[in-house]
């Protein structure tokens, strides 16, 4: 059988969607399976098994029309997408794939020819894709992985000891988001990192280049601290995940990283709640404030649409470490 799966979503939801793949294939053994992905699915997948073909993709410089004659040739038996974008549901009724499986909410969902409910109930995102599976007649629901995977293998950890990091304790701290709302106070991270210098701590902040100002104010001048946002590959930055006592990060894919990667994460959550079912699924808490305004969003925003940022400001430092000393006590 060949199974296609549809994942053009952000970092994060393409990690998450790694328990569907791994459940698929757990059940279908001898199967093919594809991934179409953007092209940063090249590093979120290397070295797992459970993938057969990645097909990149991205509605901003990739033909719509090549990738589903691309599609169309490769002859599909199933189709699930936990994507729920319109571009799905369109591009694989337009493969000619005879069994599309996709939510409800998705655009053009009339397209698919078994579809589910999707709903923002409590449950985790990882748990809302794997009910897609529902929709096969043969598929044993209990035969299912609920924790998502990232494989690094022991020559791609060379980074930490190329930091002079291998035999020390270090902790990482991802600061940045693509929404400016999901970000903490920079006085707040700063106030965190003083915390853990003094504590003898060596801290590595992680993020895109985009991030490297604000990460070189979190910096301050401690030589204990390592700015390494812009100057990591994806790779790079997951082995550095893995070998930390701890993350802390913003809602964001880094969360769901260390997760993927069997390290604990403090999530701080801002505009989003755990109710939309994107908090750490395993091996982390979550930070939160109790606010009416919250959630005001699903993704969050680039300013916040009442004008005070709340969310974030009331979080404070104090209470921050607080959970670090909890969580590096244990």
């Amino acid at each position: 059988m060949k199974i296609l799966v549809w994942q053009t979503a952000f970092l994060g939801d393409l990690i998450l969607t790694t328990p569907l793949i791994q459940s698929l294939k757990k059940n279908y053994p001898q199967s093919k399976i594809s991934l179409v992905c953007k092209s940063f699915g090249k590093e979120v997948f290397k070295h797992n098994p459970y993938v057969d073909e990645l097909i990149c993709f991205d509605k901003k410089t990739s033909s719509f029309f090549n990738l589903i004659l691309n599609l169309k040739k490769k002859k599909f038996n199933l189709a699930i997408s936990p994507h729920r974008s319109h571009r799905a549901s369109l591009s694989l009724f337009l493969a000619k794939i005879p069994v599309r499986v996709g939510f409800d909410k998705a655009g053009f969902s009339f397209l698919y020819t078994c579809v589910q409910k999707h709903e923002f109930s409590g449950g985790h995102e990882i748990e809302r894709n794997l009910k897609l599976l529902s929709c096969l007649p043969d598929f044993d629901t209990q035969n299912i992985c609920k924790i998502p995977s990232l494989y690094v293998k022991r020559e791609e950890e060379k980074i930490i000891s190329n930091l002079n990091l291998k035999f020390k304790k270090y902790i990482a701290i991802a600061p940045g988001s693509k929404w400016p709302t999901k970000c903490w106070t920079v006085k707040g991270f700063k106030e965190v990192v003083k915390y853990l210098v003094e504590k003898n701590y060596f801290v590595v902040l992680l993020g895109s280049e985009q991030e490297n100002n604000v990460c070189e104010q979190i910096k301050q001048n401690y030589a204990k601290v390592l700015n390494l946002a812009g100057k990591t590959t994806l790779r790079e930055s997951f082995a550095l995940i893995k070998g930390a006592k701890l993350l802390i990060s913003n809602d964001s894919a880094p969360v769901h990283m260390a997760v993927s990667l069997n390290t604990y994460v403090i999530a701080i959550f801002g505009p989003t709640v755990k109710k939309l079912g994107f908090y750490p699924y395993k091996n982390g808490e979550i930070i939160e404030v109790d606010l009416d305004c919250r959630p005001c969003g699903l993704h969050g925003h680039k300013k916040c649409p009442y004008g005070h940022h709340d969310c974030m400001k009331k979080i404070s430092s104090k209470y921050v470490i607080q959970k670090i000393e909890e969580v590096l006590s244990r």
